[in-house]
């Protein structure tokens, strides 16, 4: 009986493991600071670089003078492949910055690997290395328009890779937002999906909520560009041939991982068009295999389920009252029954007197 029940309770907790570890996504790293200050004990997540210093509560991180250049970066890497199983992890960047009317180089959010030498600035575009040949991703705001990466104004968002030379941009004063640079508070979120592959930007105006359509999206699959590399986040600033202040006034980070049978491939609408007779095979096996995958799922939870039942039936089922001897219950039908013997016995023993009384 005692086995029956441990049964019963380890089946419970094998079935909540496997819910909660199948549709769960688990936290990996996150720290986020609303200011700067004294009490925010920023220092024991991120570093600073550079001419990058707190100012006001707030990190300015390029402007004093000119060709000034700082960055901010996360200590503890990550990485975007982990576990055994692998997961894609995914991850979100939320900040506040400002950007003085001078057009400077802006800033940049960046990713670069163990061995990027942090603290050395070389006059590169957005206080990152120009001349060396240094793998990184950058989400560039720009305020300067170089025509020899082929920038399309003084007032863009692009994506880099590896490159000053932006595989994905957008205009910002196509959106209505003004210019970057108007020493007005802005925000930006960064959201990078493990599952779609894809990179999203999304900026507005201090006190707007975040937005829902996205200001830059791009298909990058980034467990493909950096593997198994430990990586480092933050953002980088370059004040260029001006006086151009960056400051931050917030910061907010996270990474998180979903199950690996989640992950799809990045919808790029490009590739739709290109493909379309491929993808369309590809979509009529991808649906069989889901309705497959969902009656197998859902078989194997209905047997479970059976299973359990069976032995809560079997456990309840075998506990029957048994009622000791020292009962008074019992002890009263043992007296019954005992006085029903007596009076038999008395019976027997009277009759046989009489037939040999008769005889």
């Amino acid at each position: 009986m005692g086995t029956l029940s441990a049964s019963r309770y380890l089946m419970v907790l094998f079935i909540f493991c496997f819910y909660f570890r199948t549709i769960q996504s688990e936290e990996k790293m996150s720290f986020g600071f609303g200011d700067f200050g004294k009490d925010s004990n920023f220092e024991s997540q991120i570093a600073l670089y550079g001419d990058a210093k707190v100012v006001n509560g707030g990190i300015q991180m390029s402007g004093s003078m000119g060709f000034s250049a700082g960055r901010m970066l996360n200590k503890k890497p990550f990485k975007l492949i982990e576990g055994n199983p692998r997961k894609m992890v995914s991850f979100s960047l939320h900040f506040v910055f400002s950007l003085s009317r001078e057009n400077g180089d802006g800033f940049a959010f960046v990713m670069v690997p163990i061995g990027y030498p942090f603290d050395v600035f070389d006059g590169g575009s957005f206080g990152l290395l120009g001349d060396r040949k240094m793998k990184f991703l950058a989400v560039e705001f720009d305020t300067f328009m170089d025509e020899k990466y082929g920038d399309v104004n003084e007032n863009h968002v692009g994506v880099d890779l590896s490159s000053f030379i932006s595989v994905k941009v957008r205009n910002v004063s196509s959106v209505k937002l003004g210019l970057m640079n108007s020493g007005e508070k802005m925000q930006s979120w960064i959201d990078y999906e493990a599952s779609s592959k894809r990179l999203e930007i999304r900026l507005s105006k201090l006190g707007d909520i975040k937005p829902v359509d996205t200001l830059l999206s791009c298909p990058i699959d980034m467990s493909q560009m950096w593997k198994e590399d430990e990586l480092f986040v933050g953002l980088s600033s370059s004040s260029g041939n001006s006086t151009q202040k960056c400051n931050i006034y917030s910061l907010s980070f996270n990474t998180r991982t979903a199950p690996h049978w989640m992950h799809s491939e990045p919808l790029d609408p490009q590739a739709f068009v290109e493909k379309k007779e491929e993808m369309k095979v590809h979509s009529r096996s991808d649906c069989a295999l889901r309705i497959l995958g969902a009656l197998l799922f859902g078989t194997g939870c209905g047997a479970l389920g059976a299973l359990l039942v069976v032995i809560v039936w079997t456990v309840l089922g075998s506990r029957r009252p048994v009622a000791p001897e020292d009962h008074p219950a019992v002890m009263e039908l043992h007296n019954k029954e005992f006085d029903e013997y007596k009076k038999f016995i008395v019976v027997v023993d009277k009759a046989m007197e009489d037939g040999k009384v008769k005889n």
